[in-house]
């Protein structure tokens, strides 16, 4: 499918069914002879998908029990239960705790709702959550509570589906917000808002978790044991959008509006990635904003570019060396058909277990380069006409100060300091006492000559 169209497709694992054993602090569906227990000041919304005999059954203040066809409870009557030991108080697990934002929660699905098969293709962690043009799905006949605690304003998505309806545009998600059921499965400070619209870029859009990043990687660690697994290299690289440090390889790939990030994944997949010795390589691509910095400082801007990052299950000191010569391959292609698939330049770093993450090649399209060239020449050489126009009287730049120094050096005499009020007499120099004097002067030789700071009138009476 084109990258306009295609959409990706995002199921919520965890569910609140009373029939999920996991949902129990005894980790068993409760039965006849069992108190069941909600906290009363827990919300929740519990599906119950089939009919329950109970002992006895402790409400909370705020939930609801949603019974399919069939379901419904009743009391229990003491007969004998073969699958029901001696009964005790069964509580309901806390289900607060289950974010949005936590990638473990999620699995990609096809369009049928059915797991996607594992493949080359991978996402960064940013992305293993619902992103901006993403469709979310929580299965059909089950209830769920998710924390959207979110640094976003808005929480974009192209739709959502519940109960097997889908939502998918504004109207309609309005409409099942305002009902009884939403305010019991979505809470936190975060908002929801269905847009029905994929990317409209065939370049690929950004998936637009950057600001809950933190909040990506803090789910990862805590199920890890709040430390990123330790690398076979030495100096791992960090891909953007990525929590830990992998070995392998990144390409950042600039492009021009001709490039289409699907038709380029799938070239990758049939012409590369497909051959055997890259069986154990994955693949992540997608488009990513890079922060813009000068002289280490980041500045406010961003520039998209396409991160392609590529990892393998080798081990030791070949860990990432098959990542590595398939990037080597990639940057060959992008130097020998870059411009006509629409990437202007690309930039290689790898790390492996036998060497350190580092820079390992780059290459610029020549039409590009050669255009940054000439840019460059066409700047000096029109700086240069300014000055020239300028030095010969045509042109008058009033506000700049750059001829004080050219009327410096034409100047032979340095002024004088404005704290000097004496001035240079050229018929008298007075030697230090010390010096040699060599032959006197007569004393009968006269001297005339012209007192600046003397007027003969001036004495006249």
């Amino acid at each position: 499918l084109p990258a306009a169209t295609a959409a990706l497709y995002k199921q919520w694992i965890p569910n609140t069914n009373f029939e999920t054993a996991s949902n129990w602090d005894t980790g068993r569906v409760p039965c006849a002879s069992d108190v069941v227990h909600f906290e009363k000041d827990k919300v929740v919304s519990v599906f119950v998908r089939s009919p329950h005999a109970l002992t006895d059954m402790y409400l909370p203040l705020n939930g609801e029990l949603v019974l399919a066809a069939g379901a419904g409870f009743t009391a229990f009557d003491g007969s004998w239960d073969p699958g029901c030991d001696s009964g005790g108080t069964v509580r309901f697990a806390d289900a607060e705790h289950r974010a949005w934002f936590d990638p473990t929660l999620w699995q990609d699905v096809l369009p049928s709702g059915e797991p996607k098969p594992s493949g080359p293709i991978f996402s960064v962690d940013e992305e293993r959550v619902p992103c901006r043009y993403d469709d979310v799905v929580f299965q059909p006949e089950t209830s769920f509570r998710v924390n959207i605690d979110s640094s976003q304003p808005v929480i974009h998505l192209r739709s959502i589906s519940v109960m097997g309806q889908e939502l998918n545009t504004p109207a309609s998600w309005a409409g099942y917000l305002g009902g009884p059921s939403a305010p019991l499965q979505f809470h936190g400070n975060g908002t929801l808002q269905v847009t029905g619209t994929g990317c409209p870029d065939k370049s690929g859009c950004a998936c637009g978790n950057t600001l809950d990043g933190p909040r990506i990687c803090a789910a990862l660690l805590r199920a890890s044991g709040r430390q990123c697994p330790e690398t076979a290299c030495q100096s791992p690289l960090q891909p953007l959008g990525h929590c830990c440090g992998v070995c392998g390889a990144t390409i950042n790939l600039d492009f021009t509006p001709d490039f289409d990030l699907q038709k380029y994944q799938d070239r990758l997949v049939q012409e590369l990635l497909s051959q055997p010795k890259y069986a154990g390589v994955q693949m992540a691509i997608s488009k990513v904003h890079k922060e813009q910095t000068f002289l280490g400082i980041l500045s406010r801007s961003s520039t998209p570019l396409i991160q392609i990052v590529l990892v393998d299950d080798r081990a030791g000191v070949q860990a990432g060396t098959a990542a590595e010569q398939l990037a080597a391959d990639i940057m060959e292609n992008v130097a020998q058909h870059g411009e006509a698939l629409g990437i202007s330049s690309g930039k290689m770093e790898v790390a492996t277990g036998s060497t350190a993450s580092g820079q390992v090649g780059s290459h610029p399209v020549s039409r590009i380069t050669a255009g940054t060239v000439m840019g460059l020449l066409f700047g000096l050489l029109f700086l240069g006409g300014i000055l020239f126009l300028y030095r010969k009287g045509k042109l008058r730049l009033p506000a700049l100060r750059l001829s004080q120094p050219w009327h410096r050096m034409e100047d032979p005499a340095s002024p004088t300091p404005a704290s000097d009020k004496g001035f240079d007499n050229p018929m008298f120099n007075v030697e230090s006492p010390g010096a040699d004097l060599g032959e006197e002067t007569p004393k009968d030789l006269q001297v005339f000559y012209l007192n600046p700071l003397y007027d003969a009138s001036e004495t006249e009476t």
